[in-house]
């Protein structure tokens, strides 16, 4: 899969457990860490499980595409899946005002859903 199939994948398990607030951030001129950033909200603990769990099974299972590394899974106040090409970051409402990451990576590049491929629901 191409980083942006996997941002596509990403966006869709998301929205499919109504994910909020979903942003993708293209960041590759900026970082060799990874190319994008996905970056979305949750209502509650259980929600950014479920978030994170829908896409690790949806890319594992529909795409073939591992997870390489998480964190978070034991708070669950942000999570974080790295699949290389991407890096998703789920937050609840508080963490991800503290993080705060929209504007610490400002200088990445904003991707409109409908640019990938994506219709919000």
């Amino acid at each position: 899969m191409t980083a942006q199939q996997t941002v596509k994948a990403i966006c869709e398990a998301l929205i499919e457990k109504k994910g909020q607030d979903i942003q993708v951030l293209q960041v590759e001129r900026l970082t060799e860490l990874t190319e994008y950033f996905v970056i979305c909200s949750a209502s509650s603990t259980t929600q950014v499980k479920a978030l994170a769990d829908n896409v690790e099974w949806h890319l594992k299972y529909d795409h073939e595409t591992l997870v390489h590394h998480t964190e978070g899974y034991e708070s669950a106040q942000w999570m974080l899946l790295d699949y290389g090409c991407v890096v998703l970051h789920v937050f609840m409402p508080e963490a991800r005002k503290f993080y705060n990451l929209e504007n610490l990576w400002k200088d990445g590049t904003p991707v409109p859903l409908g640019d990938l491929g994506v219709e919000e629901k």
